[in-house]
């Protein structure tokens, strides 16, 4: 799991000229919780640079710079977490994320509930809380790490069936358990010092970022498979601010439309 930050200018500047101080302050902060390294990509004069480090980011001299002091038209910088976690655990994270997974969504996933060539996976109806089947997407870097698992998971078992397998001793290549997984997310969260963050938390995020994007309630209450719009609005977190943007952008492009037909009234022959 990352967090990214990304600024574009028109003429040079650093991250901290582009969006200020208090946004810069508070992707520093974060660095705490990211304590795997931190990679940054710079479009420059020479042309694009990528810069990386294992060092904890908050602590390293060299981010600091990148953010404050390294001028470039367009930036990208990247804090990692999660990257020490086996590469199951970490496609789990990704999977539930991308694809709004519940946490028996997610564990009862089956090998060939995988489309690769289309990147999208079934959710198999049993597996659901309304018993209705829905196929979702996954992103490209989710199937990097798909790839990277199943050739692991062929170490443990080439049988095809539930993807995700235990590697304990007490339950090697069985299938792994709703209650393993919850203890996992536990634990991760508590070392990185977010002790509010749970196996439903990700699918949470994932709606809120799609109604920030601007899909439609009903687009994101079909991607997660929900019945009811207003079970969907349970799982969006919006501030006040978001709301009203997102009030404002149809209203925008309704208020042009009846500029634009009033105009042509105006301009019609009586």
């Amino acid at each position: 799991m990352c967090r990214l930050l990304g600024w574009v200018s028109r003429e040079p500047a650093t991250a901290r000229e582009v969006l200020g101080d208090e946004s810069v302050a508070a992707f520093v902060r974060l660095a705490r919780y990211h304590a795997d390294g931190w990679g940054a990509a710079l479009d420059g004069a020479d042309g694009p640079t990528v810069e990386r480090s294992t060092l904890r980011a908050d602590t390293d001299p060299a981010f600091a710079a990148v953010l404050t002091t390294r001028a470039t038209r367009a930036g990208l910088q990247l804090l990692e977490m999660f990257r020490p976690e086996p590469v199951r655990n970490r496609l789990m994270l990704a999977l539930a994320y991308d694809s709004a997974l519940r946490r028996e969504e997610l564990c009862s996933l089956r090998t060939n509930d995988f489309d690769p060539a289309h990147r999208t996976l079934r959710v198999r109806a049993e597996t659901t809380k309304t018993r209705r089947e829905r196929v979702v997407p996954y992103s490209a870097s989710t199937g990097v790490l798909l790839a990277d698992y199943s050739r692991h998971r062929n170490t443990l078992s080439r049988a095809r069936g539930p993807l995700f397998l235990s590697e304990s001793r007490r339950s090697h290549a069985e299938p792994l358990s709703l209650w393993t997984w919850s203890k996992v997310v536990r634990r991760v969260a508590l070392a990185a010092e977010v002790p509010r963050f749970f196996t439903h938390t990700t699918q949470h995020l994932c709606l809120t970022d799609l109604a920030r994007m601007g899909w439609e309630l009903h687009a994101i209450a079909t991607f997660a498979g929900h019945q009811s719009t207003e079970t969907t609005l349970r799982y969006i977190h919006l501030s006040g601010r978001e709301l009203s943007t997102q009030l404002n952008r149809p209203m925008v492009h309704l208020d042009a439309q009846r500029v634009s037909m009033l105009t042509q009234i105006a301009e019609t022959p009586s």
